[in-house]
């Protein structure tokens, strides 16, 4: 069971009335696509459509329907100033109280969601490694860190997979199509092998090595000559992790930049 699908359970189980909030239709500008949803208590919710009053309206017709003990229930909300939301859209809401096949339902299709979150592999538990996996744990994504020391693994965010292991690069050929693949360990030897391994998946939605100008220009050299790569899947990698725009190389700062880039190209697959 992942963590996601456990909570959703665990809510469930701590509500004897709840309702599901769904966003039905959306047009124009809206805070949340089409298929959203939240549940709602009395004195709690799980997940959001989008926050604002868009969602206070939702909730309070929801816990409404719990109190009045009513199937169902819809809103039809202009997104415009007379509810002091400016989005511009309109959002069809339905709202129905979760009875146990709807509780079966609502487990099934989180745990469906789970198993279809892309993967990412950061190679490395520095301080980067470490604050990289924290960030992309936060986001719908399967995280796992693998190192070859057992020492770094300690302190790993929780929710992140980890893999002590003495050939980290194994990891890259086992990985789930349309992986992601972060390489940042405390060896540039076994950056430049793991980054070879990764270049080899024509699947892999990204590959990032945390380096400079100097680093890629080494590892270009060595990689083209030594491991008798190709041009085409060396223009494939991004080095520096995060871009160049801001120079702030802390660790926390890194792992932002870099976990914004590493989404963006998993959203784009």
């Amino acid at each position: 069971m992942t963590a996601t699908t456990g909570k959703l359970r665990a809510f469930l189980d701590a509500a004897p009335a709840a309702a599901l909030v769904e966003v039905t239709e959306a047009k124009g500008s809206t805070p949340r696509e089409q298929g959203a949803w939240m549940l709602v208590t009395q004195d709690a919710i799980f997940g959001t459509i989008g926050g604002g009053q868009l969602e206070f309206l939702a909730i309070g017709k929801a816990r409404e329907l719990i109190r009045e003990n009513v199937a169902t229930g819809a809103l039809d909300i202009p997104l415009g100033p007379e509810i002091g939301q400016c989005c511009g859209g309109r959002v069809n809401i339905g709202i129905s109280l979760v009875d146990e096949t709807k509780r079966r339902e609502l487990t099934q299709r989180a745990a469906t969601e789970d198993e279809s979150r892309p993967h990412v592999l950061v190679f490395g538990g520095g301080h980067v490694g470490h604050a990289l996996s924290a960030a992309l744990v936060l986001l719908p994504l399967h995280v796992t860190l693998v190192e070859t020391r057992a020492e770094a693994l300690p302190g790993v965010a929780a929710g992140t997979r980890t893999v002590l292991t003495p050939v980290p690069e194994e990891a890259v050929r086992g990985a789930p199509a349309g992986s992601a693949y972060v390489v940042l360990t405390h060896d540039h030897a076994l950056d430049f092998l793991i980054v070879a391994e990764a270049l080899k998946r024509k699947d892999a939605a990204y590959v990032g090595m945390i380096g400079s100008k100097t680093k890629r220009a080494t590892f270009r050299s060595w990689y083209l000559r030594e491991a008798g790569g190709a041009e085409a899947d060396l223009a494939r990698l991004v080095t520096p992790i995060g871009g160049s725009a801001v120079k702030d190389k802390r660790p926390a700062v890194i792992a932002a930049l870099a976990a914004a880039e590493i989404f963006t190209a998993l959203s784009q697959r």
